[in-house]
């Protein structure tokens, strides 16, 4: 029986599988107090182990869950290139992971001067999600939105408006844009898949 995967399936199992990233990861930690401002420029990839704020970049995959995805990462000429398989924990998404933390504490930062998150992204395979992540969701039912993006083997500039951002089961409110604490690149499948993704750089505009 073939699974028939539509936008809102995409968007529900995706947000879904945020809460077993972000409850296994160093993102449930938070802080009550405001880090500051945010830079505009997140990530360039000019580093091979921190981010442009010079935070360790995170990547983790299902097999903290019981799943079987692998997944090889490698960065070269300032272009983070994460591939591999994506096998799923029975009855639950598969899901591979990249987090860029804000603040090394866990500390919100306040990106209100900004209208949203911008990417330079190549999707070669497979499905991505992008998450800003707000310490004042309890739930993890964080506001996210599927990457849209053709598979044409270039590079293509990609808008995410804050206020495109969607919660899927909790009740839908705006995204608090002062209390962002980390934004969470996710390749997704519901069943066994291949993904090959490239990103040039991440920042808000």
């Amino acid at each position: 029986m073939k699974y028939r995967l539509t936008l809102s399936t995409i968007r529900t199992n995706t947000s879904r599988l945020l809460i077993i990233i972000c409850s296994a990861s160093l993102l449930a930690v938070s802080g009550n107090s405001l880090a500051g401002s945010a830079s505009s420029l997140v990530d360039d990839f000019s580093n091979n182990t921190n981010n442009s704020l010079g935070l360790p970049r995170q990547f983790m995959n299902d097999t903290m869950v019981g799943g079987g995805t692998q997944t090889k990462v490698g960065i070269e000429s300032g272009v983070l290139h994460l591939s591999g398989e994506i096998v799923p924990p029975r009855g639950q998404p598969g899901w591979a992971s990249t987090v860029l933390l804000l603040d090394g504490e866990g500390k919100p930062i306040d990106a209100s001067e900004y209208t949203g998150i911008r990417m330079l992204v190549k999707i070669n395979s497979g499905s991505l999600s992008m998450s800003a992540n707000s310490t004042e969701v309890a739930n993890f039912d964080y506001h996210s939105s599927v990457v849209m993006a053709p598979s044409d083997g270039k590079f293509h500039e990609v808008k995410i408006p804050f206020d495109s951002l969607k919660r899927s089961w909790s009740e839908q409110t705006n995204l608090n844009t002062q209390t962002i604490n980390s934004l969470s690149i996710v390749a997704f499948s519901m069943q066994k898949a291949t993904f090959d993704y490239e990103i040039d750089e991440v920042s808000f505009y």
